[in-house]
């Protein structure tokens, strides 16, 4: 609870006949401290400072250090940042269910009321890890799926259950939902937090989540990243974080992508040239004429992969596509709310904005990004598509130091039979033997996913099909996705090459691919085959999509 304001910050904010309690970040400037030219990301924890000042935990002397953030300073200290909720996944957040559950046990050994161990601060959990490809290919695929995953889980989702009945501020999203991130997007995310009672508050809704790619919702202006199961209980028990006051590194977009450029190929290129550049334990901060050309799908595509260029986060500000999201995603109120909330405290961003000053910079004209894809080992290696061929098989050959398989050249040119039901076909090396549309990265997107259809009906037309050895599978990021394949009539085409529903949650992203057919295991087991995945997620390292997979 604040107990100091030390800056005289405490304003009011009127929308509709609300009347919120905001701290207004332009006060700062009659103390001498000009923060109008921060990057919007320190400026919303400076605001978080502000709200929390205490002469404790937070004091007048950070605030005043943080609002002087020096763009060439080496970070020298830390700051308390309390965010405004927690968001779970379920591998990573049981565990913190289970101690909550043995806190109310001690609790009442010692004589006290079990029900005031409750999380402090809003907590959510999506089911959304345990779902395993094991059919695939059928239209009972996603409904044998889940009643597997439920049978396999079932004491803890009793566990989970139990929990959102039990605990105050705690909510579950059901398994066969979606994906956590992209739950995130479209429900979960408040964008400007309110609170009720008498003196209502409006401010930022910040994040930590248990799963390295909560950075997603960076796309839509929520400050936030993944964190260790034991910081986000701490955070949910009222600790805040501590961070060292970070540096920020500006990424400028210009221009816009040509015709049959997608936001992957996007993805994929700022991810090279970010790792190239060194951002670990640095904020990325992008701007530029060129957001008003990315769509906001497109916006936390780039987002969700800062933990595979290295930053803490990629954070795009609030502007007029974060408005048009909410409101298409039916958050109306809110959009409104944002949008006077965001001009009020200096948080909107327009292309006619004075640049922030950063820490460092780099850029990128849209219209330079080409086709691509990513591996065949690490995430953050592009490969043109044009040269994906010559690049597979140099890998083949080339040395393990390399990233290579070291095979020799007889090997490098192995077959093997595969044989099922009386029919026989040979695979080599680099045979793809997974092709799955999966992973938070892309799931969310439906300009990627609209054009997956549009390129299976092109290939139904055109007389193509699947080859009988490769594992398909399909894992919306929502509901909304099947909904809107559903009424573009793309669904049918997508199912005739082998893409089915088999579940709404991670699957072969996190290795929960289920197994190969046999005769496809055998063979590649037999002859120690590179076999390949070719995968809309952002896992693909050696063996993480299958045991079996290497590419």
């Amino acid at each position: 609870m604040t107990t100091a304001n030390s800056y005289d910050t405490r304003g009011t904010l009127s929308v509709g006949d609300r009347h919120l309690v905001i701290h207004r970040l332009q006060a700062l400037e009659r103390h001498g401290l000009a923060i109008a030219r921060l990057p919007y990301s320190l400026k919303i924890l400076l605001e978080n400072l502000v709200r929390l000042e205490d002469g404790r935990t937070v004091s007048a002397a950070d605030i005043e250090k943080l609002a002087r953030w020096a763009p060439g300073r080496v970070p020298d200290s830390e700051i308390a940042f309390m965010p405004a909720r927690v968001l779970m996944q379920d591998f990573t957040g049981v565990p913190a269910v289970v101690d909550l559950a043995a806190m109310r046990d001690a609790m009442a050994q010692l004589g006290g009321d079990p029900k005031r161990v409750n999380p402090l601060l809003p907590a959510e959990l999506v089911i959304d890890h345990s779902v395993i490809v094991d059919e695939f290919g059928t239209k009972t695929a996603f409904q044998t799926n889940a009643e597997l995953e439920f049978r396999r889980n079932r004491e803890r989702y009793a566990l989970l259950r139990w929990a959102q009945r039990t605990f105050q501020g705690f909510r579950v999203v059901p398994p066969d939902t979606g994906i956590v991130h992209q739950v995130n997007l479209e429900y979960l995310a408040r964008v400007v937090f309110t609170t009720e009672g008498p003196d209502p508050q409006a401010y930022p809704d910040t994040v930590v989540g248990t799963d390295s790619h909560t950075t997603m919702v960076n796309g839509l202006g929520v400050l936030g990243w993944g964190v260790g199961g034991i910081e986000a209980e701490a955070v949910m028990l009222g600790q805040p974080l501590y961070i060292v006051t970070p540096q920020v590194v500006g990424f400028k977009l210009y221009g816009a992508l040509r015709e049959g450029v997608t936001a992957t190929d996007l993805t994929l290129t700022v991810t090279q040239m970010l790792r190239k550049k060194g951002v670990v334990d640095k904020f990325v901060e992008f701007y530029g004429s060129g957001l008003s050309n990315i769509s906001l799908p497109d916006r936390a595509t780039i987002a969700n992969m800062a933990p595979d260029y290295g930053a803490t986060m990629g954070f795009f500000p609030t502007d007029e596509e974060t408005l048009r999201y909410m409101r298409v995603t039916g958050r109306k109120k809110s959009a409104e709310l944002l949008e006077q909330y965001a001009k009020k405290q200096g948080l909107f961003r327009t292309d006619e904005s004075p640049n922030p000053v950063f820490s460092d910079t780099l850029e990128l004209n849209l219209a330079d990004v080409e086709p691509s894809l990513a591996g065949p080992k690490r995430p953050q290696d592009r490969v043109p598509v044009r040269d994906l061929k010559n690049a597979l098989r140099k890998s083949l050959t080339a040395p393990v130091t390399e990233r290579g398989y070291g095979l020799d050249q007889a090997n490098a040119q192995k077959t093997v039979l595969v044989r099922d039901n009386g029919n026989s076909h040979e695979i080599g090396q680099g045979a793809v033997v997974l092709a799955a549309i999966t992973s938070c990265t892309n799931t969310s997107n439906p300009s990627v996913m609209i054009g997956a259809g549009l390129l299976a009906k092109k290939a139904v037309k055109a007389g193509l099909k699947v080859q009988s050895h490769v594992k398909t599978s399909l894992a919306p990021g929502s509901k909304v996705v099947t909904e809107y394949l559903d009424k573009a009539r793309l669904t049918p085409y997508l199912e005739k090459l082998g893409f089915y529903t088999t579940g709404y949650g991670c699957t072969v992203c996190i290795g929960n691919s289920g197994p190969l057919p046999e005769p496809v295991s055998q063979a590649i087991n037999e002859s120690d085959l590179v076999a390949a995945a070719v995968i809309s997620g952002n896992r693909n390292f050696e063996g993480r999509v299958h045991p079996q997979v290497k590419a």
